[in-house]
């Protein structure tokens, strides 16, 4: 069943239990005022009746009036006093006749009187001077009968025209609300993975359903960027293979062609390191791939503290010292493999630009319970406009184009990742000398103590 078919049915069951509900409280509303109506008419007539019978002045036939349809005077034997004309030569109305004095109310409906409708009777005792007397005053029910009819009738045939204009209008309006989603559907259907510029249509209505439009427009132009991004990379990577891969060869050629033994060395100490820079090229790229996949990151505490101190201490005998300010340990949680490869890249890139020192820095903001690590050189710096293109993949700037100097380009864009990746943070900040990379780590939540 459609969702336009549900809505119809739910809301057409609601009104017609609410219209079936409502026309039995009308109808039950409707008859209890009007009986009360008749047996207080009726009552009063008994009781003018009943004074007439206290006062000894009973005429042998009483005149019926417009809040009576009949009149009947009965002693405590049960024999007829006096009544109204209709009622002339019959019986005693049965009824249970009390044997106290006073006054008695009772009210019931007995059959017609040699007529086609209900008659609802007053029964009044009172004490007179030749014992208990009890009136029966008798109204017809004829007017209650006739509007309960014509009300029955009128929500039979109402009730069921307004259930379907109800059906009918909640059909329409469905229809037209859920115009637009199929609109959506239909544009998504048919948009392929070669199709990603489309997007769907986005309804003037400024409701959820609009909403839903643009955030689908969103999602397609997050795709369509992530498309465009995945095939740059793939160009690009392409590319930076082409270039080692060529020399590789071009050097492999060469020290085949070359009969010279003391060259052979020479010819093949190239093609190595060649070789190990496609390989760390190779396993860079299958870095960003399984990043790019969202691998989940292995969660353990890690001593933040430790693993620096020790990717520090790995550089002693590199070309440029590093200084290290390191605050006590100070724990995060992560993969100690993907951290210690933050920390390696960006000691990597610190000292291929700097030009006396690179200096490392660890410390905690408590309030914000985040581990910064900072990392700065006396180099030439990165410019302002320059500070977010850094990450972008296989970027180089402009004093670092060469391939032995500048690299591949992808040193900060995994670094960027796998802070990423933690939950945390790089990025390029202001410094008063050379470049400013900083990273920020969500602290480790403290472990509980076992009970003693």
């Amino acid at each position: 069943m459609t969702v336009r078919a549900r809505a119809t049915l739910g809301a057409s069951a609601v009104v017609a239990v609410a219209l079936a509900i409502a026309a039995l409280a009308l109808l039950g509303l409707l008859d209890a005022n009007l009986l009360h109506n008749a047996e207080s008419d009726a009552e009063a007539q008994a009781a003018v009746v009943a004074q007439l019978a206290i006062a000894d002045k009973l005429s042998p036939q009483l005149p019926t009036t417009d809040g009576a349809d009949f009149l009947q005077v009965v002693n405590a034997e049960g024999r007829v006093l006096t009544s109204s004309q209709n009622l002339s030569g019959r019986p005693a109305i049965s009824a249970q006749r009390p044997s106290v004095p006073g006054t008695v109310l009772s009210t019931w409906d007995i059959g017609p009187l040699g007529q086609e409708h209900r008659q609802r009777v007053v029964q009044v005792t009172t004490n007179t001077e030749s014992g208990l007397v009890t009136v029966y005053a008798g109204t017809s029910l004829r007017d209650v009968d006739a509007a309960d009819a014509t009300t029955s009738m009128a929500l039979a045939i109402g009730m069921p025209l307004l259930l379907l204009t109800v059906a009918g209008v909640t059909w329409w309006v469905t229809g037209r609300a859920l115009r637009p989603v199929e609109a959506i559907r239909a544009e998504v259907a048919g948009i392929s993975d070669r199709e990603l510029h489309r997007r769907v249509p986005v309804p003037q209505t400024h409701d959820e359903i609009a909403r839903l439009a643009v955030t689908m427009n969103a999602t397609l132009d997050r795709l369509e960027s992530s498309g465009r991004r995945q095939r740059q990379f793939i160009a690009d990577a392409s590319h930076e293979l082409r270039s080692p891969i060529t020399v590789l060869r071009t050097q492999l050629e060469v020290a085949l062609a070359v009969a010279d033994p003391a060259l052979q060395p020479e010819l093949i100490g190239g093609a190595l390191e060649d070789t190990a820079r496609l390989q760390q090229l190779a396993a860079d790229l299958l870095l960003l791939a399984r990043l790019d996949a969202a691998e989940p990151v292995p969660s353990a505490t890690v001593d933040l503290t430790a693993l620096v101190r020790k990717a520090v201490a790995a550089r002693r005998g590199d070309r440029l010292p590093v200084r290290a300010e390191l605050a006590a340990p100070v724990e995060v949680a992560g993969s100690s493999l993907w951290l210690t490869r933050i920390v390696t890249n960006l000691l990597d890139n610190a000292q291929r630009f700097a030009d006396q020192q690179v200096t490392v820095r660890l410390r905690t903001e408590a309030r914000q319970g985040l581990a910064v690590l900072e990392i700065t050189d006396d180099g030439p710096g990165i410019p302002a406009a320059d500070r977010e293109r850094i990450f972008e993949r296989f970027t180089r700037l402009d004093d670092s184009r060469s391939r032995d100097h500048g690299g591949a380009g992808l040193g900060l864009p995994i670094a960027r990742d796998l802070a990423a990746h933690h939950g945390g943070t790089l990025t390029a900040e202001e410094a008063e000398d050379g470049a400013r990379l900083v990273v920020r780590l969500p602290l480790a939540a403290p472990s509980e103590e076992p009970p003693a």
